[in-house]
């Protein structure tokens, strides 16, 4: 793939200094990207070892899959498939490494939102006001809940439950995985596009209204509620190490505690905030509608370094082993976007490939798979 030479402002300091140490991490020999945020609540795989700073720049267009209309959610990757929906009111599976179609379910509506994948069920919303279970292997219909319009706001699966907010009614449900049925829910203030996060029992998620909500995963009782985001929450928060990373679209990304909600920081990025934050190895990566991704401190929310984008950067981005990916729009004569790959030490632009500004890439065993701005879902990887 071709790079394509229009980016570049790095910041003089580095976005991660180079003597930071990853955890250790037993890493299964086929990993699965199973939700939007992953499992660990952060957007970062730390069990990749194919692609890195070293080669990534290598990385070529495999194939592309066309849809019948604009895809805005991120593929999931499981045991090698790759799921997605469409505007084009379909649910699909295709084979992760050639393309090839698997299956589609069609729904009633746009499935702008990213499925999630637990134990052989894709669980699926759509702006017809259902959240879909379907059998992974076939792609048959093994229940629906009617929750309302689901429109951006994907779902997670933990414990035996489903989570998923409604943008139509402003409710959020817990779902029985097996049965659909209703575990409890629990009314919000307006409509949520959250991506709810669930880290150790309790679930977060964020609404139109600012507020960020944190809920018993098993009752749904409200443990607490702060209401010190402004505007409207888009993508959802990140959960890592006791902190909720949240922002919304006037600009503001927050770190909270998780227990009680309090506020530890907040840093400005000059932009309305519509994606979910990365959070990697103590950095908290967020991009914005001022052109840029920012690399910040999860700890005290210092800036560390940003990049600048030919466009908007509204797209949540990936960690995954030295490497942020990340897509951003293009302003200038092709209105076109572009997905990056960014060196996490340094912010230089490693690779450019193609793919709209929405797109939160998905980085899973050696290949990068983004939705297209021209109906279709690319994946890339090396020669």
């Amino acid at each position: 793939m071709k790079r394509i030479g229009i980016v570049i402002l790095i910041l003089s300091v580095c976005f991660v200094p180079a003597a930071l140490a990853q955890k250790t991490i037993t890493c299964p020999p086929t990993v699965n990207w199973t939700e939007f945020h992953t499992v660990d609540m952060a957007r970062y795989n730390p069990c990749e070892t194919v692609l890195g700073v070293n080669n990534v720049g290598s990385l070529q267009l495999k194939w592309s899959y066309s849809t019948g209309g604009n895809v805005n959610p991120s593929p999931m990757v499981v045991n090698g498939v790759a799921y997605f929906g469409s505007e084009d009111n379909n649910v699909y599976a295709l084979n992760a490494n050639t393309g090839a179609l698997l299956w589609s379910y069609p729904t009633g509506g746009f499935a702008d939102a990213a499925p999630a994948v637990a134990n052989g069920v894709v669980y699926a919303g759509s702006l017809d006001g259902n959240l879909y279970a379907l059998r992974a292997s076939t792609g048959a219909l093994l229940w629906n809940y009617p929750t309302g319009a689901i429109e951006w706001g994907s779902p997670t699966v933990a414990g035996g439950v489903v989570y998923v907010g409604s943008n139509a009614d402003a409710v959020f449900y817990a779902l029985d995985a097996k049965t659909g049925a209703l575990r409890w829910s629990y009314p919000m203030c307006w409509h949520l596009d959250s991506s709810p996060a669930v880290s150790n029992g309790v679930v977060y998620v964020g609404d139109w209204c600012g507020n960020t909500y944190a809920l018993n995963a098993s009752t749904g009782v409200l443990l607490w509620r702060s209401s010190i985001v402004g505007g409207l929450v888009y993508r959802g928060p990140a959960v890592a190490n006791g902190m909720v990373y949240i922002g919304s679209n006037a600009g503001t990304i927050y770190a909270l505690k998780a227990d009680t909600g309090a506020e530890v920081w907040s840093f400005y990025t000059g932009g309305g905030i519509y994606a979910s934050p990365a959070v990697a190895n103590g950095f908290v990566y967020i991009g914005s509608k001022a052109q840029k991704l920012y690399a910040l401190s999860a700890k005290t929310g210092a800036l560390l370094g940003s990049f600048t984008g030919p466009g908007d950067i509204v797209g949540s981005p990936a960690v995954a082993n030295g490497v942020i990916y990340v897509g951003a729009s293009d302003f200038g004569q092709d209105k076109n976007g572009y997905t990056y790959a960014l060196d996490a030490h340094t912010g230089a632009v490693l690779w450019t490939g193609a793919g709209h500004s929405d797109s939160s890439p998905t980085v899973v065993n050696g290949m990068v798979y983004v939705s297209s701005g021209d109906n279709s879902v690319d994946a890339y990887g090396l020669p």
